[in-house]
């Protein structure tokens, strides 16, 4: 298997949680009200999935290796992009969660939650056709197959190390406590 076989599976699954941030757009513009558990769920699922699992492969692994190579310009262009467009991404959560819990506190804040949602809804899959498409297959060949192999064991070990770190931030908000270890 190549290293972009995983990337692309993810993005599979970021997909369908786009699915569900499309259904919240249209609950709320039908009811005029959200449910706050559910932007909570949707901003758990892209800060630890998309975000943390998924773009952190991507940066701190293939985009760190890739940085070796003689990249062309346009790969080297795209690929600065695709940084660009995941800082967007972690920007817009932001705003999500500000929105939400404003609007928990009782503020005026559902036609911002509504225009992050579907800021996400309409960015993601831009960025995932950009990967899909224009950069994912191109740039494999700058890898040997021995490249590929230790990245994708690599992956699987950034992958094992989630679990721990996304429980660990639990606990460590639980608790009012900062933890050291797995």
């Amino acid at each position: 298997m190549k290293p972009i076989g995983p990337l692309m599976r993810e993005h599979r699954l970021i997909e369908k949680m786009l699915t569900v941030l499309e259904k919240a757009v249209d609950g709320i513009n039908k009811s005029g009200k959200v449910d706050p558990a559910l932007i909570d769920r949707a901003v758990d699922f892209i800060r630890t999935y998309a975000d943390r699992t998924h773009h952190g492969k991507e940066e701190d692994i293939l985009f760190r290796d890739l940085a070796k190579k003689p990249l062309t310009t346009e790969q080297a262009r795209i690929m600065g992009e695709l940084v660009e467009e995941h800082r967007y991404a972690r920007a817009t959560v932001g705003r999500l969660i500000e929105a939400k819990t404003r609007y928990v506190q009782g503020e005026p804040a559902l036609p911002e939650i509504a225009a992050c949602l579907t800021e996400l809804a309409a960015f993601y899959p831009r960025h995932i056709e950009k990967e899909d498409r224009h950069f994912f297959f191109p740039i494999q060949d700058y890898f040997s197959a021995a490249e590929q192999e230790a990245m994708l064991r690599e992956f699987e070990a950034f992958d094992g190390q989630m679990i721990h770190e996304k429980y660990r931030k639990v606990v460590e908000e639980a608790s009012g406590t900062t933890l050291s270890g797995p």
